[in-house]
């Protein structure tokens, strides 16, 4: 296991330099950031130049990046160009997100996981085709309509919850627009475990698990749901980063300051520093979420064994 371990680790290094090479090109060809600096009217090309020599893009694309790589590794990830550290910015955004991100990951697996076991067994019947089309209906609406509308009923009409998270983002104010996060992978995971669980019931272990007598609780959780798991334990890994970079939607709709929002306000003014440093911070979470992933194999599935 430890082996495997340095060897992922390993690999992971010039995947971590070819993501943040690739994103550090696509960002640096989205537009000219000065000219987002200057706003409505255009900068004069004394400014112009005073600004590209201050923020170091006077120089080769290349040399940028290995500066900037540089810089990374002593914890600078540059500067906003509103002045602001954006090391500043992921101390106040991280924190939000992840609490987002946590509560969208219970749903998926409290929620996602119970109706696709009891569906999995259930196969063909009613409530089996009731949370197939639910599930269905769920992914054909896009998340900013699910989001609005629970706002405008839960927030706006009911008085149910605060339309707008406060800025100190408690868990309570977070489960509506965690599940509104969740709703599209929640709905995925019911899918993928209910599969998973069809198939492998079918398997010749479960069998012989029932035909030892074993008690059908056992059977389905120390047997049957554990090796139906790893599919699913695979796009929650994933589904991780994907949550916190992806929630920029769900973030502006309920006011959200993450780094959903702080990604939308870099892109927005053209802010290439505070663009690359959240996404190098979510490519590490990319990294280290397969990692834990692939590891959690072993635990979930006694065959695996890494040498």
């Amino acid at each position: 296991m430890g082996r495997y371990v340095i060897r992922r680790l390993l690999q992971m290094i010039p995947v971590f330099f070819g993501a943040t090479l690739l994103i550090f090109l696509m960002v640096n060809v989205m537009g000219d950031p000065i000219a987002g600096l200057c706003g409505d009217r255009k900068c004069d090309p004394a400014t112009a130049a005073q600004l590209k020599k201050e923020f170091g893009l006077d120089k080769p694309v290349w040399q940028q990046y290995v500066t900037y790589m540089g810089n990374v590794f002593t914890g600078d990830f540059g500067t906003a160009f509103n002045g602001q550290k954006v090391t500043e910015l992921m101390g106040t955004a991280f924190p939000l997100t992840i609490r987002l991100t946590v509560v969208a990951i219970l749903f998926e697996i409290i929620i996602g996981i119970t109706l696709g076991v009891i569906t999995g067994l259930r196969r063909g019947r009613p409530i089996d085709t009731v949370v197939l089309l639910l599930t269905l209906v769920v992914i054909a609406i896009p998340t900013f309509v699910t989001g609005l509308l629970l706002q405008l009923l839960l927030g706006v009409e009911w008085g149910i919850i605060k339309p707008s998270v406060s800025s100190e983002a408690p868990f309570d104010e977070l489960i509506v627009p965690g599940f509104v996060l969740a709703s599209v992978s929640l709905a995925y995971v019911t899918r993928l475990t209910r599969t998973s669980i069809a198939e492998n019931r079918r398997a010749d272990y479960v069998r012989t698990a029932i035909a030892k007598g074993l008690p059908r609780r056992r059977v389905i959780t120390r047997h049957l749901l554990r090796n139906s798991l790893i599919p699913v334990v695979t796009f929650i890994g994933t589904d991780i980063g994907a949550l916190m970079g992806g929630a920029i939607v769900t973030e502006r709709i309920f006011n959200i300051h993450g780094v959903g929002f702080q990604l939308y306000q870099g892109i927005l003014r053209q802010s290439t520093q505070t663009v690359v440093g959240f996404v190098t911070v979510l490519v590490l979470v990319f990294l280290v979420a397969n990692l834990v992933v692939d590891l959690l194999y072993a635990v979930l599935d006694p065959r695996i064994r890494y040498a």
